[in-house]
């Protein structure tokens, strides 16, 4: 058992790691753009880049790998994460580095959709929820932790040293998997066609609707954090680094409590998500404006902000019980496409409206996701596994 313990710490660490790379870009862009010589627009194609291969190809390199033993695509990810950095780190060149974003992308969804998997298979039924949000634990640590320490290394060392802290992270996870990671039996392995077989489900595409809604609420507002501060709560750039920090800490705390909530009645906390949602931006819509109620308002804002990963990949999972990695890469692709509609949503409200006026744009997408749960939850439960599959009911629906 503690062998188990430290392997889904493990995946944790290598979830850290791939966040840290992913995101860790944002804080250094001025940095690539200055030594790279570069536009900032162009440098920020770093980020946008990512986040659309990952979209693109999420169920199908996911679905092409799960032929291939776990731990090979585990420590695959790993090493071509770690080579990247390294190459961040050594080149001089924009186009290379353009290119060492694209592949480990491609990876990216791969090693989620495993990783959250294989937590789930290497502990008892009852605590499957809970290895899923220890694996998610590296996200809301990569945004408290991470991406700020890249930053800070590339301001106070250099850009170089970022990206080596980077590399160092996904090479000390890769060996954590080599020296931990369990061979998976072949008989968990699906068909391409079976997995490909959820897909003809009405209640998974639902689900599917409601990651897009709740990923489109929480980055509408999200996205554009430093902007609401700034100029509706009226923060200075340090200030505002704070609150992020404080934001990403309290993240860590939310994201285990709703994973405790969805272990004793996952229905209701995914049904509950959104409405505590719509109350957390109509909060902050009301104290923005005033430095000290908004500084509660944050805190609130993150506890509730990390539920909305562990939470909706929950809700999916259910009705891919029986292709649990592809049912993972479903959820990371439209995860992202509902980060990329809120993002632009969020844009057109602030050009449009104004900074203050964001939480609606929240708060109308949290409701569509409230709608889509509602719907799913009237056509009755989920499909449980067949016989020799390799998902596991969690209960009723």
């Amino acid at each position: 058992m503690r062998k188990t313990g430290l392997v889904v710490l493990t995946l944790a660490l290598g979830v850290f790691g791939i966040i840290t790379t992913e995101m860790g870009v944002v804080g250094v862009l001025p940095r690539i753009s200055e030594e790279l010589g570069v536009a900032p627009s162009t440098a920020g194609w770093l980020v946008g880049v990512f986040a659309l291969v990952v979209a693109a190809t999420g169920p199908f390199t996911t679905l092409l790998a799960s032929a291939v033993p776990r731990k090979t695509v585990l420590a695959t990810a790993l090493a071509v994460f770690t080579v990247s950095n390294a190459v961040y780190a050594l080149t001089d060149r924009f186009e290379v580095m353009f290119v060492f974003r694209v592949i480990p992308a491609v990876f990216h969804p791969v090693f989620f959709s495993v990783a959250l998997t294989a937590a789930a298979r290497l502990v008892p039924a009852q605590r499957a929820t809970r290895a899923a949000t220890t694996v998610f634990a590296g996200v809301t640590v990569g945004f408290a932790f991470g991406v700020p320490l890249t930053s800070y290394l590339a301001e106070h060392l250099s850009l170089a040293a970022a990206f080596w802290f980077g590399a160092g992270v996904n090479l000390l996870a890769l060996l954590g998997v080599l020296a931990l990671f369990p061979s998976m039996r072949s008989e968990e392995r699906l068909s391409y066609g079976d997995q490909l077989l959820i897909l003809r489900r009405p209640r998974l595409w639902l689900a599917v609707l409601a990651v897009v809604a709740v990923f489109a609420a929480m980055f509408s507002v999200y996205g554009y954090f430093a902007e609401y501060l700034e100029q509706v709560t009226r923060l200075s750039g340090s200030q505002v680094g704070t609150a992020l920090m404080a934001f990403g800490i309290v993240m860590v705390a939310g994201n285990l409590l709703f994973g405790r909530m969805l272990e004793r009645d996952p229905v209701r906390t995914v049904t509950a998500f959104p409405v505590l949602y719509v109350l957390v931006y109509a909060v902050v819509y009301v104290v923005g404006p005033w430095t000290v109620p908004m500084a509660v308002g944050v805190l609130l804002w993150g506890a509730v902000h990390s539920g909305g990963l562990v939470v909706s990949q929950s809700w999916l999972a259910r009705d891919a019980q029986d292709g649990p990695e592809f049912g993972n890469s479903l959820f990371i692709s439209f995860s992202n496409l509902g980060i990329t509609l809120g993002s632009a949503a969020g844009g057109l409200v602030v050009s449009s409206l104004g900074a203050h006026r964001l939480p609606w744009a929240g708060a109308a997408f949290a409701l569509v996701a409230l709608a889509a749960v509602l719907l799913r939850r009237r056509l009755g439960p989920a499909v449980a596994a067949g016989p020799g599959r390799a998902g596991r009911s969690r209960g009723r629906t």
